[in-house]
């Protein structure tokens, strides 16, 4: 039987720079846009151009409940701001037993916001944490 093609996946797990950062409950933003720019060429009425330009990467966000693998954010965060240093990373797709679905290689990852988790006690929700990251580009493999 082949694998079933609505695979449901529970956990995004992020490495960058060779640095196992956890695992993630959602993740979104894993996208790209071509800026088209359109030439009319003289005498021909008929259509314009569209070429294809630059290719702008969207930020990719993650999210989790507070775990100890916080601190390993927390940390990356703390080179960061020491020395801006793009490194590359991948994103993994997990079922709910970890096997592997799909990842994408992450290039030039550069942290953009980090969101720690409120903590209320008057609150019965678990305390998330949101990391969002900026890159130079993404492929499948």
């Amino acid at each position: 039987m082949t694998d079933n093609i609505f695979a449901t996946s529970v956990f995004f797990k992020l490495v960058i720079g060779g640095s196992d950062l956890g695992a993630f409950h959602t993740c979104s933003g894993l996208g790209a846009e071509v800026e088209m720019e359109q030439y009319a060429e003289g005498g021909n009425n008929g259509f314009t151009w569209q070429l294809p330009g630059r290719i702008t990467w969207t930020n990719i966000t993650l999210t989790r409940p507070v775990t100890a693998d916080t601190l390993k954010i927390a940390r990356w965060l703390n080179e960061t701001i020491q020395r801006v240093e793009p490194k590359d990373g991948e994103i993994v797709a997990l079922r709910p037993d970890l096997s592997r679905i799909i990842s994408w290689q992450v290039q030039g990852i550069v942290p953009v916001r980090w969101q720690g988790p409120s903590f209320d006690p008057a609150n019965s929700q678990a305390a998330i944490e949101t990391l969002e990251i900026a890159h130079e580009g993404l492929e499948p493999s």
